[in-house]
């Protein structure tokens, strides 16, 4: 099944290249994954039916009982096929319905295909994490497709909206998840399911649970986003907020109506907020006159139904939900199809500028009969076998909560017929004074074709309903309380109160229609506020409220932040000391020093900080802190610790070269002197901080009661056939830590970039460039033909000039464009001469770190230093010639090398992050020792060379080339404000 989720975000990846080769072709190619999806479940499906669910499972963190597991029921298999066939035949529909000059179609066509992966991912998942993270998957591509045109502010509202409301229900769920894997003692959905919990906690987690998927499903109070989102491309529409996205909220409670369908708080809150959002929509769907927005308010409506069925909590509701599940679906999909097909033919989709399209689109309307007729409920379609199973369940539920909710859904279906009758009357029929319709665009048999086919399995279903039955009722199954004669999905029941029901339906249907213009008066007299209304409203005052505190708390003072953090530090964790008599505690004495030595750098950090707090300079003040850096590396050192020695240098280093960059964009002194009195406090609480943590550090090591991890950490080493255990520590015992600290460096390099750049990296010219107070041209042959240069050809590498003397690569070509004055000949040499040997420095740092001192890390800051030598020594040009890849390729190449790290150990061992080892044998040398943890280090080698080669882009070029446009434009540096007094 994993080979499912792969094939469709590697799809996803794929698509905007292959439309930008095929057009809108591509998108045959791309039915194709969803389409195999669907053909990998069918020969299963029997198997399935029969109880014997496909699993997969995969140990992804067992500490944390976390796993990619995967499990395909009953329930999975109809949601599978579902999604995956309906994608498939949206994606053909797709390559009619888009031009090829649609701008942005590659990436729609990423976005669509990786959603139909998230879908997949989430109705086959067995682990309440894995089952968020696809969840909110779906919300993020949900965002993408809904601001398909960004240059729309309806789109970029709608979208806006669909993932602020997703979202919150997203988080809230979240919450509920947790407290439900924490009370089972699993996260699997299985092992919940099949010993679920009980309590206070579990209902309180089911009320959470719920709120996320009521807003999924757009049920009041979070209707309000799904008819905002019809901005949203047809196609969107007809997946998403039919077939897909909208039923994930309603597949999570028909996913956990086994264990806790017959809880009260989650019975009545279903079938209260869903009967109501059946009725409230479906009136409001009576006087749209855009049609796609009278089938969004439907859409609601009919998920409140389904809401409902399954909030019962029966076998029987549970039953006729999952058939009304796959009916809205088959008729759903088709009708916001037609809509998009009368759009593209007409140019106009409201029904008050539509008429006559019966006869000149007669299959169009033929197949929107047909989706209407299983809309509204008449037989012989499905969604007549589904709403009478529907209407039976509540009958037969003997409930209160049932009677009454039999009575609303009644209600709400005599509004589903009344707005069906209203949708093929708009479309289709002739109406007076109003002109009949032109088509601009005839549709084609292969822009229909898809709509077709899902009508017509909409029919099949319904004469086929018997057949269908036994795959719903394997998973009705294990709702308990079946009872001894269970309802059975059929085309007829005979004559009951649900086919009684229907009949009323029909008929107060027709009435609707009949006086719909009374029914438009009625509607806009009593007209409840329009949702999209009260969004803005609690989004304004939301805004409002946040301005006020951010006004209040935001004071862009740097000491003041800080200094709130530390004093809140020192009372938070200064309080359980003093409660606890932690100073009670049977602990050795304070062993101040090992060595004498120590004294000597201990002394110099002291000095170092103390004389920081003084000085006015700020170049002398990055020394200083720079030198408690290097002080503490050295302490390091002497206790023992040279890989974190190692590291403090590097890091300290770059820090160093760093801080001096930026320098260049402020004043050299400390303008703002700071006050007696705020020098005292901040030196107060500095102490006081300074103390607290020396003296929990102390408590927590000589207190401790349990046997120290690090016991176990030589054994560790060997296992993983490594000597050095700080290195084992991170790429093997402990690399999810690690691969989520090198994420983090990742985001670092994004966000510092992001600050500098707004909008896109400039280029380099192509002529010429200017740096400093001079012009800086490359050397060029003179009109005379005599030069002490020999012709210099420019070798042009995407915007990058790379000049050759005498055929023959220049060293530190960059230097060439920087102006005398800025030039030294002592350092070009030495950083001639130097580089090569801090690469070399870097690579042996690499492959030596699972034994020796080194590492990934240290060696990537190795590399990352040489990078800065070059820039230091030749400019800014001379950092883009030296590394011709750009960081974000660098950043996200790093990435994938330790992701695939991280998989093979999947496919080729037991586990995610599965270590091996081998020995390489060459002729002439010792056996070589390699290990999978090479591989992973070579990832974060490659990631921290392009975090630093982006740091070098942002704050060394980028502020370069700021400063020779102040120099060509005349314009005096503008230094950055602080505030130093707060």
């Amino acid at each position: 099944m994993i080979w499912l989720l792969v094939a469709h975000f590697t799809a996803a990846a794929l698509a905007p290249a292959l439309v930008r080769k095929w057009g809108r072709q591509a998108f045959f190619a791309l039915a194709l994954v969803p389409a195999s999806a669907a053909i990998w479940a069918l020969p299963r499906a029997p198997g399935v039916i029969a109880g014997e669910p496909e699993l997969f499972f995969l140990p992804w963190a067992p500490n944390y009982q976390l796993a990619l597991a995967f499990r395909m029921d009953a329930l999975s298999l109809v949601m599978l096929l579902l999604a995956a066939g309906i994608g498939a035949l949206i994606l053909l529909y797709c390559a009619r319905y888009f031009s090829d000059d649609e701008p942005g179609l590659g990436r729609f066509a990423g976005v669509l295909t990786g959603f139909a992966g998230a879908m997949i991912g989430l109705v086959l998942a067995n682990d309440l994490i894995q089952l968020y993270l696809y969840w909110e998957l779906t919300t993020v591509f949900s965002y993408l497709l809904i601001g398909h045109y960004p240059e729309r502010r309806d789109n970029r509202r709608a979208a806006a909206m669909a993932i602020n409301v997703t979202t919150m229900g997203g988080l809230t769920m979240l919450v509920g998840l947790v407290i439900l894997g924490e009370s089972a003692g699993t996260y699997l959905i299985s092992g919940i399911l099949a010993e679920p919990p009980s309590g206070t906690a579990v209902t309180v987690a089911l009320v959470l649970i719920l709120v996320g998927a009521l807003s999924k499903s757009a049920i009041f109070p979070f209707s309000l986003w799904l008819p905002a989102a019809m901005q949203a491309p047809t196609p969107v529409s007809a997946y998403l907020h039919a077939a897909a996205m909208v039923k994930a909220g309603v597949y999570l409670i028909a996913r956990l109506t086994p264990a806790f369908g017959d809880i009260p708080a989650w019975q009545y809150t279903a079938v209260i907020l869903g009967t109501a959002t059946m009725i409230g929509s479906g009136w409001r769907a009576l006087r749209q006159h855009d049609l796609k927005l009278l089938l969004a308010h439907g859409t609601v409506s009919q998920l409140g139904f389904l809401t409902a069925i399954f909030g019962i909590g029966t076998r029987d509701a549970a039953l006729a939900g999952l058939a009304m599940l796959c009916a809205h679906a088959l008729f759903k999909a088709p009708l916001f199809l037609v809509v998009g097909i009368i759009d593209h033919s007409t140019g106009t989709r409201d029904l008050r500028e539509l008429s006559g399209l019966r006869k000149k689109m007669p299959v169009v309307f033929w197949t929107s009969v047909v989706a209407l007729m299983s809309m509204a409920g008449l037989p012989p379609m499905a969604g007549f076998a589904a709403k009478e199973a529907a209407f039976g369940a509540f009958e037969h539920a003997d409930t209160l909560l049932a009677t009454l909710a039999l009575a609303g859904v009644v209600v709400g279906t005599l509004f589903t017929v009344g707005y069906s009758l209203r949708f093929l009357w708009g479309a289709f029929f002739d109406k007076e004074n109003t002109s009949p319709t032109p088509l601009l665009h005839p549709p084609g048999p292969l822009f229909v074709a898809p709509a077709i086919v899902l009508a017509a399995l909409s029919l099949l279903g319904g004469f086929g309903a018997s057949l269908a039955d036994p795959v719903f009722a394997s998973y009705a199954d294990t709702v308990p309380g079946a009872g001894h004669d269970p309802a059975h999905l059929a085309l007829w029941h005979g004559f009951s109160l649900p086919l009684l029901l229907t009949a009323l339906c029909l008929a107060g249907g027709l009435l609707l229609f009949r006086w719909r213009v009374m029914v438009a008066w009625l509607g806009a007299r009593f007209a409840l506020p329009e949702a999209g209304n009260v969004y803005r409203r609690i989004v304004y005052y939301l805004s409002s409220f946040a301005t006020q505190v951010t006004g209040l708390t935001q004071r862009g003072s740097l000491p003041l932040y800080l200094g709130t953090i530390l004093v809140s530090l020192l009372v938070v964790s200064t309080a359980p000391i003093v409660w606890g008599r932690l100073w009670t505690l049977d602990v050795p004495p304070v062993r101040w020093i090992d060595t004498p030595p120590q004294l000597i750098p201990a002394a110099i950090i002291i000095i170092a900080a103390l004389w920081t707090l003084i000085v006015r300079g700020r170049l002398f003040a990055v020394v200083l802190v720079g030198m408690t850096g290097y002080g503490t590396a050295t302490l390091f050192a002497l206790h023992g610790a040279p890989d974190l020695a190692l590291t403090q240098f590097l890091v300290e280093t770059v820090s160093l070269v760093v801080f001096v960059l930026v320098l260049r964009r402020l004043p050299p002194q400390f303008s703002t002197p700071v006050l007696r009195s705020r020098r005292l406090v901040n030196l107060a609480i500095g102490i006081g901080s300074g103390i607290l943590v020396a003296v929990m550090a102390y408590l927590t090591l000589a207190g401790r009661q349990a046997e120290s991890i690090s016991e176990g950490f030589p054994a560790a080493a060997e296992e993983a056939g490594g000597s050095n255990i700080v290195s084992v520590l991170l790429v093997d015992v402990r690399s999810w830590d690690t691969m989520g600290e090198i994420s983090v460096l990742a985001a670092v390099a994004a966000g510092v970039a992001s600050l500098l750049f707004v909008r896109r990296r400039t280029r380099l010219p192509h002529t010429h460039i200017e740096t400093g107070r001079i012009v800086a041209r490359l050397p060029q042959p003179p009109s005379n033909g005599e030069s002490e240069w020999s012709p210099l050809p420019l070798t042009y590498v995407g915007d990058i000039i790379t000049p050759r003397v005498a055929h023959k690569p220049l060293w530190l070509p960059g230097v060439l464009t920087l102006a005398q004055e800025r030039r030294s000949i002592i350092f070009e040499v030495v950083a001639r001469l130097m580089f090569p040997v801090i690469i070399l420095i870097s690579v042996f740092l690499l492959l030596t770190g699972h034994s020796h001192v080194g590492g990934g890390f240290a060696g990537g800051i190795v590399a990352g230093l040489g990078l800065m030598v070059r820039y230091l020594a030749g400019g800014r040009h001379e950092l883009y010639l030296s590394l011709r890849l750009p960081p974000g390729l660098l950043i996200g190449l790093g990435l994938s090398i330790t992701t695939g790290t991280a998989l093979a150990g999947a496919i080729f061992g037991t586990e995610i992050f599965a270590g091996g080892a081998f020995d390489l044998h060459l002729p002439f040398l010792e056996p070589i020792h390699l290990t999978s943890a090479l591989a992973f280090d070579f990832g974060v080698y490659v990631l921290v060379i392009g975090l630093i080669q982006d740091i070098l882009y942002s704050l060394g070029a980028g502020i370069d080339e700021q400063a020779e446009k102040d120099s060509r434009t005349g314009k005096a540096p503008e230094y950055e404000s602080e505030e130093v007094t707060a």
